[in-house]
């Protein structure tokens, strides 16, 4: 049995849960630590071609947590890992482990990014907006060192997108930026609101005023609970 197979047979015997897929994939980030990066990208590859966003989480993770496979992306590599993204989940899969790291260290070009907030597939406009949380967020590694010019240049592309999951999207994009840079966050709200969903205004401002997305609902949680 090959290593690809070792790993598509025991994927499909855990259950679709970030926990079982994550500890199943530090065991092959072990295994795999000193293969070359070409073997790596090379194995997320064939998972992906194996379908299934079990199969897709586990090979980006692969990527992402091996270091030498990771800095060698480019945008050729990008564009095969990202083919047959039809979800959300698969989306920001990609963009936070993948597309967002390898933009942020310039391992990609910014007009790439900018070619997918153009794009007539929803999910590739999707990828560009959540490819931006990785240039801010500590939490998806590179220290969170922030990028407001790179941020809100795909922000703008995609302003006047309606598209519920482009505008979700939209909103995280700027949630984030304002935990790095608040003040570029409020004026690009400020600048944008007439072409802005509501729910984005609405949901940036509440983040920057109380830390929040939602305030209300936190409220509510909390005299329901009491």
């Amino acid at each position: 049995m090959t290593l690809l197979d070792e790993i598509d047979a025991r994927i499909a015997e855990l259950p679709l849960a970030t926990a079982p897929l994550r500890r199943l994939r530090r065991e092959y980030t072990r295994r795999l630590a000193t293969a070359e990066p070409p073997v790596v990208v090379g194995l997320a590859l064939r998972l992906l071609g194996r379908g299934g966003i079990a199969r897709r989480f586990v090979a980006y993770e692969l990527v992402h947590y091996h270091r030498g496979a990771l800095a060698s992306l480019k945008g050729r590599d990008l564009e095969r890992l990202g083919r047959g993204l039809d979800g959300w989940g698969a989306v920001d899969a990609f963009a936070c482990y993948v597309s967002g790291p390898a933009w942020r260290e310039r391992q990609v070009t910014d007009a790439l990014v900018q070619r997918w907030a153009k794009s007539a597939d929803r999910w590739w406009r999707r990828a560009a907006l959540v490819s931006t949380v990785p240039l801010n967020s500590r939490a998806r590694g590179g220290g969170g060192r922030g990028d407001a010019a790179r941020t809100l240049a795909v922000c703008r592309a995609l302003v006047a997108d309606r598209d519920d999951m482009v505008v979700k999207a939209m909103s995280w994009a700027l949630r984030e930026l304002a935990k790095r840079d608040p003040a570029a966050a409020r004026r690009f709200v400020a600048a944008h609101e007439g072409a802005l969903a509501a729910r984005v205004v609405r949901e940036v401002r509440n983040k920057l005023e109380t830390g929040l997305k939602n305030p209300r609902r936190r409220v509510r949680r909390r005299r329901q609970s009491a």
